[in-house]
């Protein structure tokens, strides 16, 4: 299945069901990665990445080819990790409590996107792509 694929099988699922564990298996087979929201504070990363990003009020998940940037200072200002962090591509999730979906992504991986909705409309717009395309 293409990145194509994967966002339209997922447009239109409801918040809380966005993905079944056969699909997560299927797409982390192929190398593709899912992204979506949760709650107010977590970006979800699921496939060919399986973990979440705190993001309150929005924020900003550094991923390497081989999937997030892990900071392996004690540090958090360490400039080794600033030097390797700034190598990374960026998912940038934006939050929106006023109007349209709460959730949406800016990254410049190339994707695709998807909503997932909830009793009130789109709750968020997710984005579909390959981890092989955060090396390029």
């Amino acid at each position: 299945m293409t990145i194509k694929d994967y966002a339209e099988m997922l447009n239109g699922r409801e918040y809380g069901c966005e993905i079944a564990k056969a699909e997560e298996k299927q797409a982390k087979e192929n190398g593709i990665v899912i992204v979506f929201g949760s709650s107010d504070d977590l970006m979800e990363f699921r496939g060919a990445i399986d973990d979440e990003v705190g993001c309150y009020n929005g924020g900003t998940a550094y991923l390497t080819e081989k999937g997030l940037f892990e900071n392996e200072c004690d540090d958090e200002d360490c400039p080794y990790a600033e030097r390797e962090r700034a190598k990374c591509k960026t998912i940038t999730a934006d939050w929106n409590d006023a109007d349209g979906p709460c959730w949406t992504y800016e990254t410049d991986i190339p994707h695709e996107t998807f909503s997932i909705y909830d009793d009130d409309g789109i709750y968020c717009d997710g984005i579909v792509f390959e981890l092989a395309e955060v090396a390029r």
